[in-house]
């Protein structure tokens, strides 16, 4: 295995080495030496609800009782088509694939086969999988003309032609991307709280602004929510915002834990897709049973009254008892929530509002900080090779009691961290 892992990222690069779990329930991990961690990484967000969510859990047992299905649809996938239109403002038409990756691979299609173009532009820090598009101005900043570097070798030079990237929540830089390209441009692909830089919301009059000249020149605007979709409340920050785009990318948190994505948008949009229209989406794994019946009983469970209110309140109370603690240890930090997601900027004492400033975060005391945390059973994952925080989670399954352990915990992690040897960028 290269690196000796399954995924790239599963290496935790504060550790220098992976830690290999054995089992995971509720709010906790526990690792192949028995070690008992409070998890605040929650499978990347997929684990939004806790592991083994008996309700999601109950569903997959229905699954298997009723053999395992491949390339068949049923009356549980219509179901779920429906209750997505209901709850995601932008969802009109509706069609599954498995991945985040498969999404935005998609939703990119389908907006280059209802506009017969070509162009997209994206942002310098979201994140929108691993495909060759958007592996083009993802970590490395464009020049002025918007003109991306590639992020990964082997994406052909050519993909190059077709990205032009801008800085998150600069309108000056968007409205001249828009006056020079507009005319060809398919989409606008954008997270509209970037968890993928930590955790950076869009500024709400950019972000109308964008609404208002994609639309203008006739721009298929994508809200990549594979990460803030159901995050904040069930209507994801499509809902927290009011801004509603044309196309959505859905996954994570969708599946309870399980694998599965979305790609949903308005019905004339849609209609490209096949059989009826010329974009293919299919796959022999997608909307599997088990991935289905396990949405529908995520959404049963989050759609539940007062689910969000507790959710974001216990969040909120987390993330206050953060920065007391790197107060209290006198570490400079900025941390910023939105939803059940937050992150840490070290060396950062400002409100983090783009990629440039998501970048001025102390990697090195980030990850100082994660080994100490580890070492007193709190879990977060650190990735190899990033450029800016993690963003970590409050979940459906942490209690009050484990909030309180894990600050504790923290606290100390803190206190045992030493500012002055860390030069801050």
């Amino acid at each position: 295995m290269p690196g000796g892992v399954t995924s790239g990222s599963r290496r935790n690069e504060a550790l220098g080495r992976t830690l290999y779990f054995r089992e995971a329930a509720g709010s906790r991990l526990v690792d192949i030496d028995g070690t008992t961690y409070i998890d605040f990484t929650g499978g990347s967000g997929a684990s939004m609800l806790g592991h083994g969510h008996p309700r999601v859990d109950a569903a997959i047992r229905t699954a298997l009782d009723r053999g395992t299905m491949c390339t068949a649809e049923t009356e549980a996938h219509v179901e779920l088509a429906e209750r997505l239109c209901e709850l995601i403002p932008s969802a009109e038409s509706v069609r599954f694939a498995s991945t985040g990756t498969e999404a935005t691979l998609a939703a990119l299609r389908v907006a280059r086969g209802a506009t017969g173009r070509d162009k997209i532009l994206r942002f310098t820090g979201h994140y929108h999988g691993m495909h060759d598009a958007v592996l083009v101005g993802w970590t490395n900043a464009a020049d002025p003309t918007g003109a991306a570097p590639a992020d990964s070798a082997g994406v052909p030079e050519a993909v190059r032609d077709l990205v032009i990237a801008v800085p998150f929540n600069d309108e000056a830089a968007f409205t001249a991307a828009i006056e020079r390209h507009g005319s060809e441009l398919a989409a606008v692909v954008l997270e509209p709280v970037s968890y993928n830089m930590g955790c950076v919301p869009a500024d709400p009059a950019w972000l109308r602004t964008v609404r208002e000249q994609t639309r203008r020149h006739g721009i298929v605007l994508i809200f990549d929510e594979i990460l803030s979709g159901f995050r904040m409340g069930i209507d994801g920050a499509q809902g927290m915002y009011g801004v509603t785009p044309d196309v959505t990318t859905l996954g994570k948190t969708l599946g309870g834990g399980w694998p599965i994505s979305a790609v949903v948008g308005r019905e004339d949009v849609m209609r490209v897709l096949g059989p009826g229209g010329g974009v293919p989406l299919s796959g022999t794994f997608t909307t599997h049973l088990s991935a289905v019946l396990a949405a529908l009983a995520a959404l049963d469970v989050m759609s539940a009254d007062g689910f969000y209110d507790e959710l974001n309140a216990r969040s909120e109370r987390f993330v206050a008892g953060l920065r007391e603690c790197f107060e209290a240890a006198g570490i400079p930090a900025t941390v910023q929530g939105v939803g059940a997601r937050f992150a840490m900027y070290f060396g950062v004492t400002e409100p983090v509002r783009d990629w440039e400033g998501a970048t001025r975060s102390n990697v090195a005391m980030s990850r100082a900080l994660v080994r100490e945390a580890i070492a007193r059973g709190v879990y977060f994952a650190d990735f190899p090779g990033r450029k800016v925080p993690m963003h970590y989670g409050i979940g459906a399954s942490h209690s009050d009691a484990d909030i309180d352990a894990a600050l504790d915990a923290l606290g100390a992690a803190a206190g045992a961290m030493d500012p002055a040897t860390y030069e801050t960028p």
